[in-house]
């Protein structure tokens, strides 16, 4: 089997790449697409069954060298709109020349499908580019199938000071609502290990959903709390009704300033219930990945370390 990964040098790519490497199929090759293969650490960069093609997300003659004989091809771009989206156009025009059955869109998730756009508009290139998957594949038009896994939100950023959520110091839990809306997480790793399973499952195509963990603010405080030997707090900064006002006051008033909301907007559509990935899920597809749940994972870090577990990936 040859399987295209497009971003390879990427946090998730490297892990999705070991993952795959790690199943034991002798007749696997992979080819990776980037722009400066020496970000490509061991020993992964010096594994036979890879081969590093480079160029950029707009390279057209790089990308159909890159597709071709592919027996699928994975998406792990991470960027702006126009890589996200005309970025990926391209890879999936040239899977579509070269008969490439699957095409991996880079997704990995909250339920995006059920948003409209602009509502979380950092997912909006997802609509985007799963509708153009769609509009090929309609009735009398054969193309390359569309993949999409969802998995809820990654737990490593959860807990950093991007979203605001965790103070270790302190022990405090922030929140928004009341505290019982459920909160759906992955790992990045073991996103990877479901990843691979779908990559070589020929037989997955369409929307499939995974999540480590269900549980709302009050039990992962629980559990940091069981976890750790140390009483969390809880600090409520209002209902959801006051997020919703706040995220987009701020950007009404400094749109520039991103950081300033966009966690607040992806908080706002996380837990209020439109995006929830579960609770009918996937996992059970591939019952050897035993993904961890908000304590697992909590446990697999110390304390001091969870804050830093998002920047961790780089390592």
């Amino acid at each position: 089997m040859k399987i295209g990964i497009a971003g390879i040098t990427g946090k998730f790519a490297r892990r999705l790449v070991a993952r795959l490497l790690e199943a034991g199929d002798d007749t696997l090759t992979i080819k990776g697409y980037c722009r400066d293969p020496t970000k490509l650490s061991e020993p992964i960069a010096s594994d036979t069954r890879i081969q590093l093609i480079q160029g950029t997300a707009f390279d057209t003659d790089a990308i159909a060298t890159f597709v071709q004989d592919c027996d699928v091809v994975v998406c792990c771009y991470l960027g702006d709109d126009k890589l996200m989206v005309d970025g990926q156009k391209l890879l999936i025009d040239a899977c579509e020349v070269a008969h490439v059955p699957r095409y991996v869109a880079s997704d990995w998730a909250l339920d995006y499908t059920k948003l409209k756009l602009g509502e979380l508009f950092p997912k909006d290139p997802m609509i985007h580019v799963k509708s153009y998957l769609d509009e090929k594949n309609k009735e009398g038009h054969r193309s390359v199938a569309g993949v999409h896994i969802l998995i809820g939100g990654f737990m490593e950023p959860i807990f950093s000071p991007f979203f605001n959520i965790l103070d270790v110091e302190s022990n405090t839990f922030r929140y928004w609502g009341e505290g019982d809306g459920v909160m759906e997480g992955t790992t990045y790793d073991d996103a990877a290990r479901f990843t691979a399973k779908v990559v070589l499952d020929p037989q997955a195509k369409g929307v499939l959903k995974f999540v480590g963990g269900r549980s709302t603010i009050r039990e992962i405080a629980k559990a940091y709390e069981e976890t750790y030997g140390v009483p969390a707090k809880l600090e409520r900064r209002g209902s959801l009704d006051d997020l919703y006002r706040t995220m987009h006051d701020l950007r009404a008033k400094s749109p520039q300033d991103i950081y300033s909301y966009m966690s607040l907007f992806f908080y706002y559509y996380w837990i209020n219930g439109q995006t929830f990935v579960g609770p009918d899920l996937d996992n059970s597809r591939y019952p050897e990945v035993k993904a961890a749940d908000w304590k697992s994972f909590l446990s697999s870090w110390s304390r001091e370390q969870i804050a830093t577990s998002y920047f961790a990936l780089n390592v």
